[in-house]
């Protein structure tokens, strides 16, 4: 896909590229409040009906290993005691929430994110197991799956996946070229990644998806093509290409990295280009913004019949209308909005041991806030605002939000956002700044105060 002349503008760059959020939700974390207190969450809970299938994210926010480039909420530790006492903590969690439901339901997605998983030792992998199936109706239909850092998995062993029942993992790749490697403080060698790949798939894992990332400090487009040609040749079913998202005032990690180092935003937007050529190239079908997937993956079937979703895990085909999350700063969601729970590790713990759920903060879905969410996600995945499906779920309601698409089409002078028939569409050259289009749509943009990272 290559990009229009105008887009390659460095001016229309910056300002179409602006900092945005990411959109895996709306309204977005930062409009949390702690006025949806642990109450809420029981009474919305309470309302789960029997035999609804769910989804679960579990968070292990500890890595062996500290990645400055992360931007995920981890706590880095050299002894394994904190880990096991946060994981009994966790498998409580799970039988509160489960008993605040107070009826079976079923897992239908589960998903450990972190942090790295891949640092739980098998015994406590089978312990959490057992905790999940005594609160929840888990079938061969479920899917679960775990984040891997190949460097956790020692000769590859994955007897504690085993007993988890994985059938779904994701490596964490980000960049092999060793100077890119050594800024971000990931040491990560091809051939323990293949190794590792290999024995995920031979312990059960049907779909492997692999991240890698552009904008990383001291890379290239060549550097990260290479990286790519790698990533290809084990033929992961799925992968995730992200933008490198700087926020040293977020974490204060990444100061560690040489801002100096970083590729400038048309560096940036002349590799997400080339990585998404290369992909396409390669066999792989474009999914939204920064996914890619085999045609024979389930993510690139549900894109193609119009069932893509996106959650706080990125896009899915995870049609669960409750989300639930476990551990600290794991955020769910439900018919009624969204929850957070404690970030603090030790303030989430004790909350727990008290048996309270560890509720920090949420949000109420407005009727405006999911249909705004509805076209938020619309854009996201489809790169469509479907009027017909909107007036079919949200009716009359919907005509507001549907008449700022129609000025938005009307005014915007990049064409970014364009009249289709019915509906409003971002044409493919402008696909890149799909975040950008949704943030026309985000009544609390304005009002906040959050910070975010590059739109491309």
């Amino acid at each position: 896909m290559n990009a229009p002349a105008f887009l390659q503008s460095r001016d229309r760059l910056l300002r179409l590229g602006a900092a945005v959020p990411r959109y895996t939700s709306y309204p977005t974390a930062p409009h949390f409040h702690d006025g949806v207190d642990e109450g809420t969450y029981r009474d919305w809970l309470a309302q789960v009906p029997e035999g609804t299938p769910i989804s679960l994210y579990i968070h292990i926010p500890f890595c062996d290993r500290l990645c400055w480039f992360c931007g995920c909420h981890t706590k880095h530790t050299l002894k394994y005691e904190p880990v096991e006492a946060y994981l009994r903590v966790v498998e409580r969690e799970i039988a509160l929430v489960a008993a605040a439901i107070g009826k079976r339901v079923e897992l239908r997605e589960l998903h450990l994110g972190g942090g790295s998983p891949s640092l739980v030792k098998s015994r406590d992998l089978a312990s959490i197991a057992d905790h999940l199936r005594a609160a929840f109706d888990i079938t061969e239909q479920s899917r679960i799956s775990v984040e891997i850092d190949p460097s956790d998995l020692d000769a590859g062993d994955c007897s504690g996946l085993e007993a988890l029942g994985m059938n779904r993992a994701s490596i964490g790749v980000q960049d092999f070229d060793p100077v890119v490697q050594k800024a971000i403080n990931r040491i990560q060698t091809f051939d323990d990644t293949a190794r590792v790949a290999e024995a995920l798939r031979k312990a059960g894992a049907k779909s492997l998806n692999m991240d890698a990332l552009y904008g990383l400090p001291h890379q290239n487009t060549q550097t990260m093509l290479k990286t790519l040609e790698q990533v290809v040749s084990l033929r992961p079913d799925r992968i995730a290409m992200f933008g490198y998202a700087h926020v040293p005032w977020m974490k204060t990690h990444q100061r560690l990295i040489d801002e100096a180092s970083l590729p400038g935003i048309e560096e940036r937007f002349e590799q997400a280009n080339a990585a998404g050529d290369y992909l396409e190239a390669a066999g792989y079908r474009r999914i939204g913004i920064d996914h890619f997937a085999l045609p024979t993956d389930s993510l690139a079937i549900a894109a193609a019949e119009g069932r893509l979703r996106r959650n706080f895990q990125g896009y899915t085909d995870d049609p669960c209308e409750v989300l639930l999350g476990i551990g600290c700063s794991s955020i769910g969601r439900l018919p009624q909005g969204h929850i957070q729970n404690i970030t603090a590790t030790g303030n989430y713990m004790a909350a727990v041991n008290k048996g309270d759920l560890p509720v920090a903060k949420g949000i109420a879905f407005t009727l405006d806030d999911r249909i705004r969410a509805r076209v938020i996600e619309m854009i996201m995945c489809d790169f469509r605002i479907d009027t017909a499906a909107l007036e079919e779920e949200f009716g009359d309601a919907a005509d507001k939000v549907i008449a700022e698409a129609e000025a938005i089409c009307r005014q915007d002078r990049d064409g970014l956002l364009v009249k289709s028939g019915n509906d409003q569409v971002i044409p493919e050259p402008a696909r890149p700044f799909a975040r950008s289009v949704a943030a026309r749509f985000d009544t609390y943009l304005e009002t906040g105060k959050a910070r975010h990272s590059s739109g491309v």
